[in-house]
């Protein structure tokens, strides 16, 4: 335990429901980790800031929704992990846009969408997962990209010492391929999107229906995972290292014997090779040091660097 954890008591005034040295493990879908010092659930945002402005300075802060995407160390994390809750899980339909909270899981997004007739959105039921951590990293499936229809963000960051909310535009931020530059430690707290074409509800349910039935037939989605491992690569690095510029990471991963490679109890799945899993009995340096090797075995066969998608935090 970290022994310069602020006791429960120090904090002053709080809504929301703190704990402290607390596992991490049954907070992701990987099912591993150690623990928080803090993990901190508010009941809203000025809670949320109240929080955050009464930790200790340099604490650490890290945002985690449902855990889909991120690998935490067998030795924890060692800072304030975010749990937003029920009135962070919203969608708000006004007008031609949709306000949408940041704890709101992708796929409810999609449906609310399809819902009210607003085409665009509908690849988001392929991204297991919470709105907030979509936009952090410009998640994608399906031909779509969170920043697509994204108009603007509400965030909670820390400047001069200070936490305190403020709003981006669209045209404020750079995002690219599974990457943005928010602020470091940012917390989203909701997102505006605009400029959906109007379609027949029936249609857009179907598009969600056919991306799922899709996801399932070709994604280990029952398993203890994290959804894709590595990006695909660019088109840069594919010309960089002279290969054909339609090879998926899966691809890769597939040359190089990847496809069922085990360390532990984490292999890469049978069924798509770019899903890390665990069987039950890993840990996360299993998980984390399988990747590794197969990202060196492609690094040696191909002279090309994977970037990881999932996020790996915490102390191993």
């Amino acid at each position: 335990m970290n022994k310069n954890i602020q006791p429960i008591e120090e904090f002053k005034n709080l809504k929301g429901r703190i704990n402290i040295n607390t596992p991490l493990a049954s907070s992701t879908w990987f099912q591993v980790g150690g623990p928080a010092d803090y993990i901190y659930k508010p009941t809203n945002q000025e809670d949320l800031i109240s929080f955050l402005n009464q930790l200790p300075e340099n604490t650490d802060v890290l945002p985690l929704g449902v855990g889909s995407n991120v690998i935490i160390r067998d030795g924890g994390y060692r800072g304030a992990v975010i749990k937003l809750g029920r009135n962070f899980n919203f969608v708000e339909h006004e007008n031609d846009a949709l306000s949408v909270g940041a704890a709101t899981l992708d796929i409810n997004l999609a449906k609310t969408a399809a819902e009210k007739g607003m085409a665009g959105l509908s690849f988001m039921a392929g991204i297991p997962g919470t709105l907030g951590g979509a936009v952090c990293m410009n998640a994608g499936a399906y031909h779509g990209e969170t920043k697509d229809f994204l108009a603007a963000i509400d965030i909670i960051v820390k400047e001069d010492d200070v936490w305190a909310s403020k709003t981006f535009k669209r045209d404020q931020i750079d995002m690219q391929y599974r990457h943005t530059d928010l602020p470091d430690q940012a917390i989203v707290t909701k997102a505006v999107f605009k400029g959906m074409e109007e379609r027949a509800p029936e249609l857009l349910n179907q598009e969600i229906e056919e991306i799922q039935k899709r996801r399932a037939e070709t994604q280990p989605i029952r398993e203890k995972t994290g959804g894709s491992t590595f990006a695909n690569p660019s088109v840069e690095d594919l010309i960089k290292a002279d290969i054909s510029l339609d090879m998926k990471t899966w691809q890769l991963i597939d040359a190089v014997e990847g496809r069922g490679y085990r360390v532990g109890g984490a292999h890469f799945s049978e069924k798509h090779c770019n899903f890390l899993i665990n069987d039950g009995t890993a840990t996360a340096n299993d998980i984390e040091k399988c990747g590794e090797d197969i990202k060196s075995r492609v690094y040696s066969r191909f002279g090309l660097t994977l970037r990881w998608e999932i996020k790996r935090i915490g102390d191993s």
